[in-house]
């Protein structure tokens, strides 16, 4: 799994409680021109939208929230918001231009897309229901993240975390780490703010020294040869000052990657062929 984030700083949620369409925010019947107001912010940010909602809970009452998060190197700042009506979406496209507020929780969101992979419900839901019942206030399912492969797929926003391959009980323990800043290696899929071998390399690392805070490992140096790359990190103590990661970029053969799609695809993962202390 490791390399396999998909690269992003900026996240669009929506709260929409009814049945989600297969393609998520862009097959909503929602006001047409706040719909392409929304798409052109989030395309000119670079964000992805989701929709989310919480587990179980089907009420239609009340207003939807929104929320508008950033990944950056200041820190991760979020904006949350409600909507009533299609046109209170809007505020939005302004939330993604201006700065938002440093200090909230992340946000936790599982895929649960059912319509959109079938293994994203039957693995997802699960792994809502418990995260959910242990951290009520932070925890959303959500739409398509990317990744179908590897449900149940969490991502920690604006953190920036992609974890896979998780079942009720791995997701606590998992979780439980992350929230007390403590990234383990085992269901690491990436950081969103880092390239796929360089994702790779901060996976090898945690795997081969520890679990390490989100940000104790930082990449200072990537050099690519064909298909191998040599990627240098720089930790913080108590971790190794310096790590140099070499890796082997090899392309799996063709195969179906998700439950719905018919046809097959090659990926690439990342063979680490050393780690040591430089």
């Amino acid at each position: 799994m490791a390399g396999t984030a998909p690269r992003g700083f900026a996240w669009v949620l929506i709260e929409h409680r009814g049945g989600w369409p297969i393609n998520g925010f862009d097959g909503l019947d929602i006001e047409p021109q706040t719909k392409a107001l929304v798409f052109s912010a989030a395309q000119a940010a670079r964000a992805r939208i989701v929709l989310i909602r919480r587990h179980g809970r089907r009420s239609h009452e009340g207003p939807g929230r929104w929320a508008v998060l950033h990944h950056e190197n200041s820190g991760c700042r979020q904006r949350w918001g409600t909507w009533a009506r299609d046109e209170d979406l809007a505020e939005i496209a302004g939330a993604l231009r201006a700065t938002g507020e440093l200090g909230h929780p992340p946000v936790i969101l599982v895929c649960a897309h059912g319509q959109h992979d079938a293994c994203c419900a039957v693995r997802g839901r699960p792994v809502g229901r418990a995260l959910s019942e242990r951290w009520p206030e932070l925890v959303w399912e959500c739409t398509h993240v990317g990744g179908d492969r590897f449900a149940a797929n969490v991502v920690v926003v604006p953190d920036g975390v992609y974890y896979g391959g998780l079942d009720a009980g791995s997701a606590l323990t998992t979780l439980d780490e992350h929230l007390a800043d403590r990234v383990r290696a085992e269901h690491l899929r990436g950081y969103t703010d880092l390239l796929p071998p360089q994702q790779a390399a901060v996976a090898a690392a945690l795997g081969r020294f520890g679990p390490a805070g989100r940000n104790d490992y930082t990449v200072t140096e990537t050099v690519r040869h064909g298909d191998h790359w040599r990627i240098l990190l720089t930790g913080r103590p108590p971790h190794p000052g310096r790590v140099d990661v070499e890796l082997k970029a090899r392309r799996q053969p063709p195969c179906q990657l998700t439950c719905r799609g018919p046809a097959t695809s090659s990926t690439t993962v990342y063979e680490t062929i050393s780690i040591h202390i430089v």
